[in-house]
């Protein structure tokens, strides 16, 4: 039910405006988006870099719906990159783009009009040492999402999927992605999706994420493991362990603002972390499928109010 709500209330102008003169959205925000400026992001990218920690930033916005917005999000993109470069920023930066800001959604050759926009983002990112990584959106879109991805990595095989281990569809995605150079993020999913696509259930949806986690860790790719559950970390370390993986053969990532002491303790383990990092002035969606990705989310994050723990 509490999912249902925040889900409807992220699509909602009116429930926009309501918490947007909230004087607590405020100080929510300022804790879990790094800020509304590309140079606001990469300050904390420098403070984490400081703390053995690297980012990757995703530039918060889903319009794309024209040729416009989608030219916008990508020369946004790359003038990040522009920026991280000329900071000395770049070289293990990685960038989360969700393809529905590259043109997807444009009714008229959006895929193809989307692929240009995402080889151009990828192509600069390898040139400046840094990667990307392709967000997972609603359920319908992940079958042509994979195949974009396949058609990228011939020329960009550092390019990263996103999986969401709540569809049924992923553990099979799993086994096609643990093989040698694939960069897997997976996350449990934040969309909604019926019951014959998706475990809905809390209990199923976590005994999947670590099925799928599983396959991840026992293949020749790269897991990133998305996750602030500390039973499906400490079961990471133990597959790590079992699988005789050494540190720089997967990442922890947890997202800005949330348990910050829990990313210094595995850093500084001699684990590699990564920390999902947004900015950008169209932080209300994000901010509320993040809390709808589980509700146990919402107490996470107003807690983290009152606590740095």
């Amino acid at each position: 039910m509490i999912r249902r709500v925040l889900l409807a209330a992220s699509r909602s102008a009116r429930a926009r405006e309501l918490v947007v003169a909230t004087p607590v959205t405020r100080r929510v925000v300022d804790r879990f988006v790094a800020g509304e400026r590309p140079l606001d992001a990469l300050a904390v990218v420098r403070e984490l870099a400081g703390e053995g920690i690297r980012a990757t930033v995703d530039r918060l916005g889903e319009r794309g719906a024209d040729l416009a917005d989608a030219r916008e999000a990508t020369t946004a993109y790359l003038g990040l990159l522009d920026l991280a470069e000329d900071a000395g920023l770049a070289g293990g930066l990685d960038v989360s783009v969700k393809l529905s800001a590259l043109g997807r959604l444009i009714p008229c050759g959006g895929w193809k009009i989307c692929y240009e926009n995402a080889a151009e983002i990828c192509a600069r990112a390898a040139a400046l040492g840094a990667t990307v990584t392709f967000d997972a959106e609603e359920h319908t879109s992940v079958e042509p999402a994979l195949r974009l991805l396949a058609d990228l990595r011939r020329d960009h095989p550092a390019t990263g999927a996103v999986l969401q281990a709540y569809l049924r569809r992923t553990e099979d995605d799993c086994r096609r992605f643990a093989v040698a150079g694939a960069r897997v993020r997976l996350c449990k999913g934040a969309y909604r999706a019926p019951r014959d696509v998706a475990w809905t259930r809390r209990p199923e949806a976590d005994a999947a994420y670590a099925r799928c986690l599983g396959i991840l860790m026992a293949g020749d790719g790269y897991p990133m493991v998305a996750t602030h559950d500390p039973s499906l970390l400490a079961l990471a370390a133990r597959l790590a362990e079992e699988h005789g993986r050494a540190a720089g053969s997967f990442e922890y990532q947890l997202l800005h603002g949330i348990r910050p002491h829990e990313q210094l303790r595995l850093a500084s383990s001699g684990a590699q972390v990564r920390v999902y990092l947004p900015y950008g002035p169209d932080w209300y969606p994000y901010l509320l499928r993040r809390m709808a990705e589980r509700p146990a989310n919402l107490a996470l994050f107003l807690r983290a109010l009152r606590s740095r723990a």
